[in-house]
């Protein structure tokens, strides 16, 4: 993983260290993680931290690398520049790659002229032909210099993707490639080729968007004469009404970011796990332990996309949050406002036990963690009450008063002892009757007025759980 310039690892980036995970697992190998620090100019001071959180967070832990350490080290690239020096100097003594002393002025022009003219730009092979003593007197001079990849000229570069198949490309339309930057530091070119043989990697999982670049690779790996692991070019992640890819004007992109909106770790990974994969039955709910179980790579689709549909995803954590156990889900409510909420939760000086009561009557509406403060606020405190909305219930004030007030006299006539769900259910029907109220027009009218929502859990249940005095308060301030 390379630390972004945003600090925050991209939910793709996710999704492929999950089929990374699941591979290394199945098969008995290694997910070894290996931080590409080497664009400096990229660099966010606290970014890798924060990459390790992350992937904790989401419990896809690594088994080899930064933390954990291992045979292949160092696992951070800014570590291992002496290793690439020399293996960008063992191409140039076997004549597949050359000293560039090109400064930025030259290839502007080079660039610039060949746009003029329609040509793709890519570097013009000018060093290449650079006799060996000028090599040596620039070189001895100290002036500015890279190290460039040969490419040949006139052939067909082929190799086996492992979802894409047979892949092909024209050497002509490959650039001559910067191997070794003027401050020493690797291109991602050099330094994932060098470090991919020397830690055994089996097999190279990562984005569509890198199989062009997949052929600088495989020159390279047979320029030093390795055997090349297995590629696997997974679809990109779009927007479900998008050919492009994830936005952030759509939402979240940032793994972090979903759980920041109340999103569940394990609902999230069930989710992406289908972005490219499909087990071949209609079975959906999958953990983690069961998709390393089922996982191939034949199971996973050829398109160039993936869906990233936010509703499906929504209903993923819905669903998860429905199915965990009450106790754990007020734990994993509590985690998120403590460790994400920007908002100080309205149930913070209220009992474990009426908060434990409340989250069981709205569970059922919660998409996200993020949502129960406004799904609960008003069994913490007294709303905010709009009159115009209250009278759309009943038709006009006088019409909302009389209902108000003719149930404040039923409910101050029944007992604390009796304050409950049911009975509460059949008084307020039986005076339903008796005043010749239609169900909504009352009803709505009590839930309005009480919890300042049009939409809640069931109404007596909420009642129930408020309490008789409070509820009574309430209706008494429009009395």
């Amino acid at each position: 993983m390379a630390p972004s310039p945003t600090g925050e690892i991209h939910v793709g980036s996710i999704r492929t260290l999950l089929y990374d995970y699941a591979l290394a697992k199945q098969s008995g190998g290694k997910l070894i993680l290996r931080i590409e620090d080497t664009d400096q100019s990229r660099y966010v001071k606290g970014s890798v931290e924060r990459i390790f959180k992350v992937i904790k967070d989401f419990g896809l832990n690594w088994d080899e690398g930064p933390e954990v350490g291992g045979p292949h080290g160092p696992y951070f690239q800014s570590q291992r520049l002496d290793i690439y020096k020399r293996y960008a100097l063992e191409l140039v003594e076997k004549g597949v790659a050359y000293y560039c002393f090109c400064d930025e002025n030259r290839l502007e022009k080079v660039r610039e002229d060949q746009k003029r003219v329609g040509a793709v730009p890519k570097y013009d092979k000018f060093c290449l032909n650079l006799s060996k003593e000028d090599i040596e007197k620039n070189l001895k001079e100290g002036k500015p210099h890279v190290i460039r990849l040969n490419v040949p000229k006139d052939e067909i570069i082929e190799f086996e993707d492992e979802i894409v198949g047979k892949v092909s490309f024209p050497s002509n339309d490959i650039d001559d490639q910067v191997l070794l930057k003027s401050d020493g530091f690797p291109t991602y070119h050099l330094a994932v080729v060098v470090d991919d043989h020397l830690m055994e990697i089996t097999h190279i999982l990562r984005g569509r968007e890198w199989l062009p670049s997949t052929p600088k690779h495989v020159l390279l790996y047979k320029y030093f004469g390795w055997e090349m692991p297995k590629f696997v070019h997974l679809p990109l992640l779009r927007e479900v009404d998008s050919t492009k890819k994830l936005s952030k004007r759509s939402g979240s992109v940032h793994a972090i970011s979903f759980l920041e909106d109340g999103y569940l770790p394990e609902a999230l990974l069930n989710f992406i796990m289908f972005l490219g994969w499909n087990p071949g039955t209609e079975r959906e709910i999958y953990s983690v332990e069961d998709f390393v179980k089922d996982f191939s790579l034949d199971k996973v689709q050829k398109s160039e996309m993936a869906a990233f549909d936010r509703q499906k995803l929504l209903w993923f954590n819905g669903m998860y949050i429905r199915n965990l156990p009450l106790e754990d889900l007020w734990k994993r409510v509590n985690s998120w406002y403590s460790e994400y909420s920007k908002i100080k939760p309205k149930f913070s000086k209220s009992t474990e036990a009426f908060n434990l009561k409340v989250l069981e009557l709205v569970r059922e509406r919660m998409k996200a963690l993020s949502e129960f403060n406004d799904l609960s606020e008003y069994f913490y405190e007294r709303p905010k009450i709009d009159k115009d909305t209250l009278i759309k219930f009943s038709g006009s004030k006088d019409r909302a008063k009389e209902i108000i007030n003719n149930f404040i006299n039923v409910y101050e006539n029944i007992s604390s002892e009796n304050w409950n769900i049911e009975h509460l259910d059949k008084v307020s029907h039986e005076k339903l009757v008796e005043f010749s109220y239609k169900p909504k027009e009352a009803f709505m009218t009590l839930r309005y007025v009480v919890t300042g929502k049009e939409f809640t859990p069931p109404l007596f249940d909420v009642l129930g759980l408020i309490g008789k005095e409070d509820v009574l308060d309430r209706l008494r301030k429009f009395k």
